[in-house]
């Protein structure tokens, strides 16, 4: 679905990225680890277009699509839920989802697509005539998330979901992530939380030091929390091998 050929990006003289290999299958889930700093927003910004490598390949369904703006990328499918909230404090739950619903599907379309969104999230249909901003930060983010997930993306990205939930709130969000993939659509992941995210994932990328560290298949890499936990955390990576 995605591919990342020895990526190199930065901001400036600054480089953030060094040599970043790897891919993302169709119809799985990569968790994209690493500790603050490690180069995990830069790597999103580079799969979304907000960033445009130096050196290396971006591929989209085999596709070189290098440097393509980032409008162009969402047209074909790649959508970024990021971190935050973003949602209209005044709107009420439905307004704020019918003002994204009734430009991507129009008036008429806008009425089933939040039919779909309250099926993913049965609490936000519980709570659509709630003014947003009286929302749980957690039922903020089933918000955002509901706005960019209810059109079947081909490929999500999202960035620390976690943040701030309670894990009540987390383990919804993760029960409708797992929906969608089963529905067919492929998620890159970024999280801190190392084992909420491989209770999902299909395969795993950690970063250090803006490079890939370890990467592989979940069910081929053994006890992946004990030996990811030190790279998130800043400290010194296991050996691989």
């Amino acid at each position: 679905m995605l591919e990342l050929r020895d990526v190199e990006a930065g901001y400036g003289p600054f480089r953030s990225l060094f040599g970043v290999s790897f891919t993302v299958r169709e119809q799985s889930v990569t968790a994209l680890l690493g500790s603050n700093g490690s180069g995990k927003t830069s790597v999103v910004r580079v799969c979304c277009g907000l960033v445009e490598p130096t050196a290396g390949k971006l591929l989209y369904q085999g596709k070189d699509v290098t440097g393509s703006r980032a409008y162009r990328l969402a047209r074909m499918g790649i959508v970024h839920a990021p971190e935050g909230r973003s949602v209209f404090g005044s709107l009420t739950v439905e307004e704020n989802l019918a003002l994204t619903f009734r430009q991507l599907f129009g008036r008429r379309g806008a009425k089933g697509a939040l039919a779909k969104a309250y099926e993913l999230f049965p609490r936000l249909g519980e709570r659509r005539r709630q003014s947003a901003g009286t929302l749980s930060g957690g039922e903020q983010r089933m918000v955002s998330l509901a706005r960019v997930i209810v059109h079947a993306p081909k490929l999500l990205i999202t960035d620390e979901l976690s943040l701030g939930l309670a894990p009540v709130i987390i383990d919804e969000v993760y029960e409708t992530l797992a929906t969608i993939r089963d529905a067919g659509t492929s998620l890159l992941i970024v999280e801190q939380r190392v084992r909420q995210a491989l209770t999902l994932a299909d395969d795993v990328v950690v970063m250090a030091k803006g490079r890939v560290a370890l990467a592989g298949r979940t069910d081929e890499l053994g006890d992946l929390g004990d030996r990811i936990m030190p790279a998130v955390q800043g400290e010194t990576l296991p050996d691989a091998g």
